[in-house]
């Protein structure tokens, strides 16, 4: 049973959080912006301007940013119960992973995905993505700590 959840729990982590966490992070480049006009624009050969941009893109993302975080929700379930059944509740490095987790949960739910959808809504300047870019830079480095608390085990028994 443990080794079922294990495989769960890390199988969970890499599809959901980890399409999560790189929908996150392209969301910001991807959503259309308004255009800024403090210069002439020079026309390029075929006159359209084309920086990449595109709100299919954008939307795929925000769809993929929901679904997958959705799914992820398997892995702190999945962890929760390995951890009751391994009898390790108790350890620092399963409590610091569930409160980052659930940081990280907040953080996506509350900031990330809203201003993924105001952006899809009503198109800004770069300047207004800057701090989604940085919001969902710190949602990853919340999933890189507690991976490397998963590696590590600070606080763990001898030999486990």
């Amino acid at each position: 049973m443990e080794h079922l959840l294990l495989s769960v729990h890390v199988l969970a982590g890499i599809l959901f959080v980890g399409g999560s966490a790189i929908a996150t992070s392209l969301f910001p480049r991807y959503v259309p912006v308004t255009a800024q006009v403090t210069a002439p624009v020079t026309p390029v050969a075929d006159d359209s301007v084309d920086d990449g941009r595109s709100r299919a893109v954008a939307l795929a993302l925000h769809r993929i940013t929901r679904g997958y975080s959705l799914g992820g929700l398997i892995v702190p379930a999945a962890g929760l119960v390995l951890a009751v059944v391994q009898g390790r509740t108790g350890e620092i490095w399963i409590i610091l992973a569930v409160v980052l987790t659930a940081a990280a949960g907040f953080l996506l739910a509350v900031q990330i995905y809203p201003r993924q959808r105001d952006a899809l809504a009503t198109p800004g300047d770069r300047a207004k993505l800057r701090p989604l870019s940085m919001t969902a830079g710190f949602y990853n480095l919340l999933w890189t700590i507690v991976v490397v608390l998963m590696i590590v085990r600070p606080g763990a028994g001898e030999g486990a």
